[in-house]
Parts: C-alpha cells; structure tokens; sequence
C-alpha cells in the first residue's frame, strides 16, 4: 500500500471519485470532467501509486518539458490521489494514466487507501465512442452496487458484455469489499472523437451532483460545451455527407426516446435544480 504522505487526513464518510486518462476516456471527457472538480475545489495532494509497480514506460513514457532550450522538468506517469472538501462532504479524487501491469494489486493498493480514508461510496467516470449526435444531450449510463442505488439515482440502465478498463475492474473490486460504487459512461459522438469533448465532461459532472447530492461547480465547461457544439455544427455544414450523417443520428435518437423517457429528464433536472436552490 503507498505511504500517505502526512498520515490518514481526518475525513467523515468520504466519496472517492476516479477518472484515467486512456481506454477508459474517449475525448478526455473523463479526466477534464475530474480535473474540473480538483481545480474548483482546490484539491491537495495525499499520495501517488509508485509508477514502476505499473507502468511500461515504452507505452505510457514520462513526458519531459524544455523552455527557451533549456531542460525544465521531468514527469512518469503516476496516479494521483487527492484530497478536497466540497459543500460539507469530504471527497477523494483519484487521476492518472491507466496502469499498463499488475491491475490486481494496482486495485488493491487503491482499495486500501480508500479503506484507510473511510471511503464509502465510489464513483468511477469514463467514457465511449458512440453512435451519438453531438446536437443532442450527451447520453450518460450507469452501473451501480448495489443495484438499488443505481434505481436510488435514477440511472439509465445499461448492457453490455466485452473488454473493460481499469475503470470496469476497480469497480468490481470495490462492490465486492462492500463499498458503494457507481460507474457513469458518457457517449462521446464517434465522428468527433478527437479531444476535448467539453460536452460529455459536462453531463458526467450532472451525473455526479446526483451522486453526491450537492451542486458541482461547472467552471467554463457549459461555455465550453456551446462553443464546442457550434464548432461541429460548423464542420458538418462544410461536407453534406457528415451532415446527412447527423441527421440520421438525431432521427434514430428522436424515435427512441419515448416521453416518459423525457418525463423522467425533466424530473430530474427539476431535482437538480431545487438541490442547487438548498445549498446555494
């Protein structure tokens, strides 16, 4: 287990939440959406995984940076565990790139800070390519442990069978020690994959008000998410072949969503609402 630098902090019931750059992070949604809440909330540094135990250095290699030719700095790929307070609840947020070895006991190293910080809820964000138009409300799954907290935040369900990342493993990990865990996929359309996606981080951050039931500061992403959209709205009306493309998207998400289906979005933007009216 890593050391912690001054020792466990004295945290009450704290939530952890987790975001890896990589597999797990289509358009760095993910990683921008927990790099928004460490900045907002002015997080502090506790510890970091020790990078030789699990990373290939000729796959995720350290990046170094060089000013007016001059050699400035050095830095490996880590993750990172954080630490910050958010409107009266406690919060860890843990960052990094995803470990390339040694999942296994990268997890359980990750299990046992959590326990000796007194975790007891998880969140997991990540993110996926999808069949998504980028004109329409970013579609955000969720899986949950147990299943009655997912039905308690009113998470779209979610199937699927295939590979996961390290973010579908620590999941698994943490559900079975008992803890709470929640893990929230944005869809980032396929055809504008390249980063940022400023949208998608946005919703996943919706997503995570419900969690901890307290208002997220957004910062400049819903400024973000609009100038992103008109960006794309601009790129699709250069070439008739995406645009007609993205019109076949919005049809087939039109036709699917049923209106109880919208019933139920309204009723939580309506919860979301009176939640930021309680603890403004």
């Amino acid at each position: 287990m890593p050391e912690l630098d001054d020792g466990a902090p004295d945290l009450v019931e704290p939530v952890l939440v987790a975001a890896f750059e990589g597999w797990n992070d289509a358009g760095e949604a993910a990683s921008a959406a927990l790099e928004q809440l460490a900045s907002a909330w002015k997080a502090e540094d506790l510890t970091r995984l020790d990078t030789d135990d699990y990373y290939d250095f000729q796959v995720s290699r350290p990046r170094i940076t060089v000013a007016d030719g001059r050699h400035v700095g050095l830095e490996w790929p880590s993750t990172r565990v954080r630490t910050a307070r958010a409107d009266g609840v406690d919060v860890v947020l843990v960052s990094g790139t995803e470990p390339n070895m040694r999942w296994r006991g990268f997890c359980a190293d990750l299990l046992a800070v959590a326990r000796e910080l007194g975790v007891r809820r998880a969140v997991m964000l990540g993110a996926l390519l999808a069949d998504s138009p980028h004109t329409r409300p970013v579609p955000v799954t969720g899986v949950a442990s147990p299943p009655e907290l997912g039905t308690d935040l009113s998470l779209e369900p979610t199937e699927y069978e295939g590979p996961t990342g390290i973010v579908g493993v620590l999941h698994d990990v943490f559900a079975e020690a008992g803890i709470e865990t929640v893990s929230l996929w944005a869809a980032v359309p396929h055809y504008v994959a390249q980063p940022p996606s400023p949208k998608a981080a946005l919703a996943l951050l919706r997503r995570v008000e419900d969690v901890l039931d307290r208002p997220v500061p957004m910062g400049e992403l819903p400024e973000d998410a609009r100038a992103w959209e008109a960006g794309v709205d601009e790129l699709a009306s250069e070439d008739e072949d995406i645009a007609g493309y993205v019109r076949s998207l919005e049809e087939a998400k039109d036709a699917a969503e049923l209106p109880e289906a919208s019933g139920e979005s309204i009723a939580r933007e309506f919860q979301r609402y009176l939640r930021r009216r309680d603890h403004g």
